[in-house]
């Protein structure tokens, strides 16, 4: 058997899978499960950071291994472990971490309580960073040097300049950090007994990887902090195998003491293998707490605009993609304001006519396009016109999908929809009519924690000397659910085929307003 975690914004999640199928589904929230840590949807928001506590994620993974236990969960057949966790956040450790991993007397909270150097974790969500950012992106010689050494501009939400911040703001915390660890490194790094790789997945989401030679780009680093390349750990492929798995979860739970420590990646790179994305001509589109949409791509391909963003993917080739903050949460948000349930906002899209008015939905602070300081726009909109805000806002978002995602040059034959948004059948027509083209609803909502199963069974194989296809590897775990195929409505895609440049033209004039 084969384990695979996924730490998310939200919540961890995991699945186990034998050969051919998967045997068992785990899913901690955060909120819920943790409300010692007062996070609201898994996070802290303060007037200049959104970040969570590790310790919360440490708690977690102690807690998934004691009801996997508890229910009988088979520990002792697991040959191999990976994961993938929320991409660019990073975590700071001072130099007890590592001698702090082993002790199995006390639980892992326990053990490393006093084993940050930071408290807290900036994370994905977190644009605090304007101004490190743009002094990483100058030292490179501006964004399109920075896109081709790194396959993106420098953002907010990245790594790099995150770690520039901490330098600047509290240098003396920074100096008594030995290791930066990405939130995917620091979880594999429990799980192996020791400070663990960053994968190149994840690691070409930090402003920090040459994305061509897979290695720390010195450039970078030097704009970046002094003396960050001792801070930084090793890059690996997401198949590496780190070692036994620590020894803490062999003695406490009866995890088999056999069992490999994989790399972990990032949710991304993790749901493109999740959902079977490799081949071109499948392209995913991850609806959850934000909206995703990416595939896979065999050449060097970046965004000229520099708003999306081009990784490695685990199959060793490239993974363009783009990210809208305002996904779920956005939509989160429009219920709360209503005061209705996800039936009645289904109910509400349904009511509307398509192409009622435009709203541009950018609730919280958007990385496509830039919007720093947020708000909601209505054009050609009443407020009180519940139906129609409903449904504007689903088109804002997917009209925003299509029109930022040219630049990466697919022409899906099908798009695998996955996230906890993708049960939504309403918001899957949508989908299908703006993008004309066929829409399945991926048959493991977590694609993540699945791709992570599945990166831990191809890697237990060739270390052993079988390497498998990953056509071979993801054979009857990623086939969509065959029910669930929704093919766009011609009379709806006329619409949005005239409606999109109208929405190009509002989102244009108002990102024109706020640079004034």
């Amino acid at each position: 058997m084969f384990l695979g975690i996924d730490c998310s914004t939200q919540s961890l999640s995991a699945i186990l899978i034998d050969d051919r199928k998967i045997v068992y589904e785990k899913s901690l929230n955060y909120e819920r499960t943790f409300p010692q840590y007062k996070t609201n949807h898994g996070f802290l928001r303060t007037a200049s950071q959104v970040h969570s506590p590790p310790l919360m994620w440490i708690e977690a993974l102690d807690r998934l291994f004691q009801d996997m236990r508890s229910e009988d969960v088979p520990l002792h057949r697991i040959l191999a472990i990976s994961g993938s966790a929320q991409q660019h956040g990073s975590v700071y450790l001072n130099d007890s971490f590592s001698s702090r991993l082993l002790d199995h007397t006390n639980t892992l909270k326990e053990n490393l309580e006093h084993a940050f150097s930071r408290k807290t974790a900036p994370i994905w969500m977190d644009s605090s960073t304007t101004n490190e950012c743009e002094e990483i992106r100058q030292a490179l010689g501006g964004k399109q040097a920075a896109l081709e050494m790194t396959g993106s501009d420098i953002f907010e939400r990245f790594t790099g300049p995150q770690i520039r911040r901490f330098y600047k703001t509290e240098p003396e915390q920074y100096q008594k950090t030995t290791s930066i660890a990405l939130v995917s490194s620091f979880m594999a790094s429990l799980l192996s007994g020791c400070i663990a790789p960053i994968d190149f997945g994840d690691g070409s989401g930090m402003s920090l990887m040459d994305i061509r030679k897979k290695g720390w780009h010195p450039k970078a680093i030097e704009a970046t902090a002094p003396h960050l390349l001792k801070k930084l750990p090793p890059l690996a492929e997401s198949s590496k195998v780190i070692g036994p798995v620590n020894p803490y979860f062999v003695k406490r739970y009866a995890l088999n003491p056999e069992a490999l420590s994989l790399v972990w990646t990032g949710d991304n790179p993790s749901s493109l293998i999740g959902l079977g994305l490799i081949e071109e001509g499948i392209v995913g589109a991850s609806l959850g707490t934000s909206f995703t949409y990416f595939g896979a791509l065999k050449s060097f391909h970046v965004d000229p605009a520099g708003e999306g963003h081009l990784f490695v993917s685990p199959t060793g080739d490239y993974m363009p993609l783009n990210c809208f903050l305002n996904g779920a949460l956005a939509i989160e948000r429009m219920r709360k304001h209503y005061q209705i349930d996800w039936a009645e906002f289904d109910k509400a899209i349904l009511k509307a006519k398509p192409a009622s008015g435009i709203l541009l939905p950018y609730f919280e602070p958007e990385i496509i396009p830039k919007v720093l300081n947020p708000s909601v726009q209505r054009i050609g909109l009443d407020e009180k016109d519940v139906p129609a805000n409903c449904r504007s806002l689903v088109e804002g978002q997917l009209l925003s999908m299509r029109l930022h995602s040219k630049w990466m040059g697919l022409k899906p034959k099908v798009i695998y929809a996955t996230g906890g948004v993708s049960h939504d059948g309403p918001i899957l027509q949508i989908l299908a009519d703006v993008m004309n083209c066929t829409v399945y609803q991926s048959a493991v909502a977590k694609s993540t924690a699945l791709g992570a199963a599945l990166r831990a069974a191809s890697g237990y194989y060739s270390s052993k000397g079988h390497p498998r296809s990953w056509k071979e590897t993801v054979a009857g775990f990623t086939d969509p659910i065959p029910s669930s195929r929704l093919e766009p409505d011609p009379k709806n895609v006329q619409i949005y085929n005239r409606w999109i440049e109208k929405y190009a033209a509002c989102e244009r004039d108002y990102l024109k307003n706020l640079s004034q």
